[in-house]
């Protein structure tokens, strides 16, 4: 299991805590790596100079990959059933190795968890940018900060910018189409999808509110207002019954609300729901897709945006929070659980299905890069001893694959359950329909 980290392409680290192998490769019966990357200016930026062409956090991706394919015997690994594995700009990377030429051939699963696109902050992880367009955005406000756009050599002038400098200010942060490592402006998922994802194996999805944490908790009572300002059309929105606003006590939080889903269906559910129904469809991938939604989430630590709408809510009986309570399941809820390292992490389990939750969904993430198939082999779970996933699997049923429906998900709580894609019909208002990739 082959794990790229998040962090907006700007920061993050693969020697993070939440990210501890220990439990995963124990328990999961894999070999685990973790990689590091390029990041941020020295990561990703590229100028119209003929050479600077970007994508050089990606290059080490797929640098690390060939490492991996060449050493992991030694390590108890086969080269030949690598599972590449990410959330948030780590599954945009995940998205990006699967178009990459050079990537082609040297993995055979993948899990991108919570991939951006649609529109606002998330357009560019998923529709990448041409070197004019990654200019204007970013890389001539960097020359500009250094003193370098109009130096005969930019790159050299660069150079002699402290690194420090360069990852503070403006930062380049986008997958730009170099026709090298990225020959396409998004990955292709119609009938002309390349014929090397046939052979990928493929385990997607999100957080019910992922985009809670995304946008700021705007302090109004106004949707409009609201919506605006996280850089959606409120037209679209306001007043519509596909969007409804709830009416509690607390009519700011209303407003959140609305907003968090509209965020939520924008950067993340549209995209991802119609990239597994255009996969399915057009028969791009290994037969058997899998999607998920989390409906139940622990923030990580380190990042808590909007506190304490992410969190489950505090009670007398719930000293540290109740996770049968409704709150919003947050991006990077995810990831303590795929890991299995809340405790390792030093935080305290809320009530006693954090932890068979936790081994059901390690368990889960394992089997697939075992054997591309999320269910858990019956005579592993036994010999083992794993009881609390033996029994989430009696009482929820096997997890099922997008189906030939298209619409198929796991509801990824406790127990689990099977449920249809959600707000479908919300994307279709908001411009990301179900069919958005898989039309010619």
């Amino acid at each position: 299991m082959f794990w790229i980290h998040g962090g907006a392409f700007t920061s993050g680290t693969a020697n993070d805590p939440t990210f501890d192998g220990g439990n995963i490769a124990s328990r999961g019966d894999v070999v685990m790596v973790a990689v590091n990357y390029r990041l941020s200016t020295l990561g990703f930026l590229a100028l119209d100079d003929g050479v600077t062409n970007g994508n050089y956090g990606l290059a080490d991706q797929i640098n690390a990959l060939d490492w991996v394919r060449k050493n992991i015997q030694n390590f108890g690994g086969d080269p030949d059933r690598i599972t590449i594995f990410g959330q948030s700009a780590g599954a945009a990377s995940v998205r990006a190795l699967l178009a990459s030429p050079k990537a082609t051939g040297k993995f055979k699963g993948a899990i991108p968890q919570s991939n951006l696109g649609g529109g606002g902050y998330g357009t560019t992880y998923s529709s990448w940018l041409d070197i004019e367009t990654q200019m204007s955005l970013a890389s001539d406000a960097i020359l500009t900060e250094t003193n370098c756009s109009t130096a005969a050599s930019k790159v050299d002038c660069l150079r002699n910018v402290s690194a420090t400098a360069l990852v503070t200010g403006t930062q380049a942060r986008y997958l730009t189409v170099d026709g090298k490592y990225l020959a396409s402006s998004e990955l292709i998922l119609n009938y002309k999808a390349a014929e090397s994802l046939s052979k990928v194996h493929l385990m997607e999805g999100l957080m019910r509110d992922d985009g809670s944490a995304i946008i700021s908790y705007i302090n109004t009572t106004n949707l409009t207002k609201s919506i605006t300002d996280v850089g959606f059309d409120a037209s679209k929105i306001v007043g519509s019954p596909l969007f409804p606003t709830p009416v509690s006590s607390n009519a700011t939080l209303d407003v959140f609300n609305v907003t968090s889903r509209v965020a939520t269906d924008s950067i993340f559910r549209c995209i991802d729901q119609a990239s597994a129904y255009a996969g399915v469809w057009n028969k791009v991938f290994a037969p058997n897709q899998y999607f998920y939604e989390f409906n139940r989430s622990y923030q990580t630590y380190g990042w808590d945006p909007n506190t304490p709408v992410c969190d489950a809510p505090k009670t007398a009986d719930h000293p540290n929070g109740d996770p049968d309570l409704e709150y919003f399941k947050c991006h990077s809820g995810e990831l303590y659980y795929v890991f299995g390292t809340i405790t390792r992490t030093g935080l305290p389990l809320r009530d006693e299905n954090d932890l068979p939750f936790s081994q059901f969904i390690l368990d889960s993430w394992a089997s697939f890069a075992r054997s591309y198939d999320p269910n858990p082999d019956k005579g592993f779970l036994k010999s083992r001893g794993y009881a609390n996933t033996i029994k989430e699997l009696q009482i929820a049923g096997e997890w099922k694959p997008v189906g030939t429906s298209g619409k198929e998900m796991r509801q990824l709580q406790w127990p689990s359950k099977q449920a249809s894609f959600r707000d479908v019909e919300q994307c279709e208002a908001l411009g990301w329909p179900l069919d958005y990739y898989s039309r010619a």
